[in-house]
């Protein structure tokens, strides 16, 4: 997912398979070490599978998938699927520019409840160049495994929640844009044709 605002929220620690903590952004980062799939690869649309395991491996795509999401001055979140890889795996921080504020990487997760509704603007990394007003729940309470296998909870509101449901919904095969009107989209497919294409290259 991509933002232009956030909030800041308390996430719990990533490590890297060798052990040390995962950091931010670098300034003159360009790009990361996974490459992000664009509109119209059929593995958007694909659901992703449940991880039976969590070992080195899984944590050093959580590792990567950050890298990658902190290689775009504007990604706050980033799912498994749109590196390329079917499993249920999201990483996100919304509070990227604070070096106290660790991300979040969940594994697993599943919507347990949606309260509210509010409407706010989102892109994705999947489909630069395109934002929408989508509406959402405004406060959202999620499960999963942490990146130690725990089972945990997650709470969020305003941009979290957002972030939340927007990678969830990458799992499932489903993109912002499936959450807008006929209309909305009918707006967007010069721009989305123009994705498609530069895609084809």
């Amino acid at each position: 997912m991509a933002r232009r605002k956030h909030r800041r929220w308390h996430t719990s620690s990533l490590k890297r398979a060798s052990g040390s903590t995962v950091g931010k952004r670098r300034p003159g980062c360009v790009e990361g070490p996974l490459q992000i799939r664009r509109y119209n690869d059929p593995v958007l649309r694909s659901k992703a599978l449940p991880v039976q395991e969590i070992t080195d491996v899984e944590r050093q795509l959580a590792a990567d998938m950050l890298a990658t999401m902190y290689a775009s001055p504007i990604g706050v979140g980033l799912a498994a699927p749109q590196v390329g890889i079917l499993k249920q795996l999201i990483v996100i921080d919304v509070d990227r520019d604070n070096p106290e504020c660790a991300p979040l990487v969940l594994f697993n997760p599943s919507v347990q409840s949606l309260t509210g509704k509010v409407t706010g603007e989102e892109g994705c990394l999947s489909l630069p160049g395109i934002t929408a007003d989508v509406k959402r729940a405004a406060t959202v309470v999620a499960t999963a495994q942490n990146i130690d296998g725990e089972s945990i909870q997650v709470e969020g509101e305003n941009l979290l929640a957002r972030a939340l449901q927007h990678e969830i919904d990458h799992l499932n095969g489903v993109l912002f844009i499936d959450r807008i009107s006929g209309l909305k989209r009918k707006l967007l497919r010069g721009k989305l044709r123009k994705l498609q294409q530069q895609s084809q290259l």
